[in-house]
């Protein structure tokens, strides 16, 4: 295909190229060995030590990503790039560590340098690679063959497809190894802090209202005591002031909800509504949130119900805190920036 202007031409290119790297991660896919696949995982999460990720050129910048998958899935992983390895940086690898190599010719001189160095220190050594009989290969105890790929670039010389294949099986013995060590979501939410994937493992007692910021009103009590427990809780923290009550019997145990819109509605059909029973007025069985349930979960809630308060309770279904859509702000969520 000739270089065009036309655009149907130029979309034509870019679709064959993205078939030819799907058809390399196919190839990884059909080429997956039942013996060393499994024998790669086993060794990386039974390692004392920590993930060597070694590879030079576009390899290597592969290697940069599969280690950062490693290390944000319960695996401490490091890269070590072969020509500063061999002047030095094999200081860094120590007993118990595994390697990880990356090469699709597997015959690149200073990454095979730097394997038979690494071979000395004692290492277990698996290699990804497209050439299993390779030079690499033959220094390493598992070998993850990819076979032959046809690269994508037009001169069929920038690695592409085979950088596709090298990601592919590196994000499988990555994630494999997390299922394998069983990391739970409470382990992945510490490696990722900040930014929104933070954010969807925010625990609901990270962020909800409680003690005085959480007021709580009887069943038997009267608007106009909803009134004044909104008001000295306004005092006691006036940049959390509450728009709303949990309503809970003599053992705590949320029975219903109250908000100022309740009241204001109240107001419009109701003669003396100050006099007015809470129990007879009030929200029951209002929505509610576990204090362990993820933010994200009760935010979903708060939006699919259209509401700015939301009670949080215990597993016994005792009133502990409650959620404000000033809280979901506070803590980075958008979701209610359009309401």
């Amino acid at each position: 295909m000739q270089p065009s202007n036309d655009r149907k031409a130029i979309l034509q290119r870019g679709r064959q190229i993205i078939e030819q790297e799907l058809d390399a991660a196919r190839s990884v896919l059909e080429r997956l060995d039942p013996e060393s696949f499994p024998a790669a995982v086993l060794e990386i999460a039974n390692a004392k030590g920590r993930l060597v990720v070694t590879g030079i050129g576009k390899a290597g910048l592969i290697g940069q990503k599969i280690a950062a998958t490693f290390s944000s899935t319960g695996t401490p992983a490091f890269v070590l790039h072969p020509v500063e390895a061999l002047h030095g940086d094999l200081g860094m690898v120590r007993p118990g560590d595994v390697v990880l190599a990356l090469s699709n010719s597997g015959q690149t001189d200073e990454l095979r340098r730097t394997l038979a160095a690494l071979k000395q220190l004692d290492c277990r050594i698996i290699i990804i690679t497209g050439r299993r009989d390779s030079s690499c290969a033959q220094l390493c105890d598992i070998v993850l063959d990819f076979g032959r790929v046809a690269e994508a670039c037009p001169l069929g010389l920038a690695p592409s497809s085979s950088t596709a294949a090298m990601l592919v099986l590196g994000d499988a013995l990555a994630l494999t190894v997390m299922f394998q060590k069983d990391v739970p979501r409470e382990q992945y939410a510490r490696f990722h802090p900040a930014g929104e994937l933070g954010r969807s493992l925010m625990r609901v007692h990270e962020i909800m209202r409680s003690g005085d910021q959480c007021p709580q009103i009887s069943p038997d009590q009267t608007i106009r005591d909803y009134i004044n427990v909104i008001r000295r809780a306004a005092e006691k923290s006036p940049a959390r002031a509450s728009g709303a009550v949990a309503v809970v019997d003599e053992r705590g145990h949320l029975v219903g909800f109250f908000t100022d819109g309740d009241l204001r509605r109240l107001i419009d059909v109701r003669d003396r509504p100050a006099d007015a029973r809470i129990a007879d007025v009030m929200t029951r069985n209002p929505k509610s949130a576990r204090r362990d349930d993820y933010v994200v979960d009760a935010a979903k809630i708060m939006r699919e119900y259209r509401i700015d308060e939301l009670p949080v309770v215990d597993e016994a279904g005792a009133c502990v805190g409650m959620i404000d859509i000033q809280d979901l702000i506070s803590a980075g969520f958008s979701v209610f920036d359009a309401r």
